[in-house]
């Protein structure tokens, strides 16, 4: 069954089962755990440019949680280490660019249903499976709410911080450019906590949960769509982590333990204590000339070309002036400038 929640402009699908054959999901837990180690997430990509020099991959979604604290509201009493550590998350890709990083993910990266809601999401013909990531959280942690990194031609994540690629989408000076990504978000457990929330109506609106069911997963423009993830677990909160911290199924699989980056054991779960998610990216196109003009890198972004474009926007707004220095208080005006979080949690 599959169904569809949509606003004017957006669409949210379900799929239920993600696999006909439930032994097909026991294989993505089967691969989860024959991994390896999972690093947090943001260690692993780091694009830096002069304009936002010294600041995050996600400066825009890092400084709205720690004003608003989260899901859990604003308290005066939690310290921003706390707070980092509440979405101190792990992540590791299983396939990029369509080239699969560890075997057995091939069934989920080319999965019908996923495939078929993608083109429901955009309306597009032709989808093009690229990306599978994991995304696991250890009780106490919660995802900051954001939109996703989008890709427009000739950038993304690879070669442009994530966070200019945002306020290049919020923006909407781009739009040209813009790659339309659908991503699949499979869960693979049950869990009372650590739904999902989303705003398919749009920032202004209420939002949505939709909660941790196994075998299931749920498509929608995350590049545009506004969510974010409820605390995982009851009422505990986060271990304390610091760049270099790891997380890791044991020999045996029978419990993950979480490292410091100095090699000290931080902590012990079940696995059923974790909250595991896949991530599925797509590449949506109209027709098969649209694919191969994307294949064939025509058309392509240029940085400067990116940032000169911008700046015009701002002077435009009496925001800067042509001569604005490339720096990062730059930077932090693209975000408080295009980037408009909820008002509601």
């Amino acid at each position: 069954m599959r169904e569809t929640v949509a606003s004017e402009e957006l669409k949210v699908v379900t799929v239920d089962p993600l696999f006909h054959d439930p032994d097909d999901a026991h294989r993505v837990v089967q691969l989860a755990h024959r991994f390896g180690r999972y690093r947090i997430y943001g260690e692993a990509e780091q694009v830096d440019l002069p304009l936002g020099r010294g600041m995050r991959p996600r400066e825009d979604s890092v400084q709205h949680f720690l004003r608003t604290g989260g899901a859990r509201g604003p308290d005066p009493a939690v310290s921003i280490g706390t707070l980092a550590s509440r979405t101190s998350y792990f992540r590791e890709e299983y396939a990029y660019g369509g080239r699969e990083h560890v075997g057995g993910i091939e069934g989920f990266l080319h999965n019908a249903g996923l495939v078929d809601a993608a083109r429901t999401v955009f309306d597009r013909p032709v989808v093009e499976p690229s990306i599978a990531f994991a995304n696991l959280m250890v009780p106490g942690q919660e995802l900051a709410v954001h939109t996703d990194v989008p890709e427009f031609r000739g950038v993304s994540r690879k070669n442009l911080p994530q966070w200019l690629l945002v306020v290049m989408h919020h923006s909407g000076l781009f739009d040209d450019w813009r790659l339309s990504i659908a991503t699949g978000i499979a869960y693979f457990q049950d869990s009372p906590s650590g739904a999902l929330r989303y705003w398919p109506a749009g920032p202004g609106s209420e939002p949505t949960r939709l909660p941790v069911r196994a075998n299931t997963a749920v498509v929608l423009d995350t590049d545009s769509v506004f969510h974010g993830v409820d605390p995982v677990g009851d009422g505990v909160e986060a271990p304390r982590l610091a760049t270099g911290a790891t997380l890791a199924a044991d020999e045996r699989g029978a419990t993950w333990r979480l490292t410091g980056p100095d090699g000290a054991p931080l902590g012990a779960f079940d696995w059923d204590e974790l909250r595991f998610s896949v991530s599925w990216k797509a590449y949506c196109f109209t027709d098969e000339t649209d694919r191969d003009t994307w294949r064939g890198g025509g058309d392509d972004l240029t940085v400067d070309a990116i940032v000169d474009r911008l700046v015009a926007d701002l002077g435009e707004r009496s925001l800067a002036t042509p001569s604005v220095a490339r720096d990062p208080e730059l930077g932090r005006l693209l975000i408080d400038t295009y980037v408009r979080y909820p008002t509601t949690v």
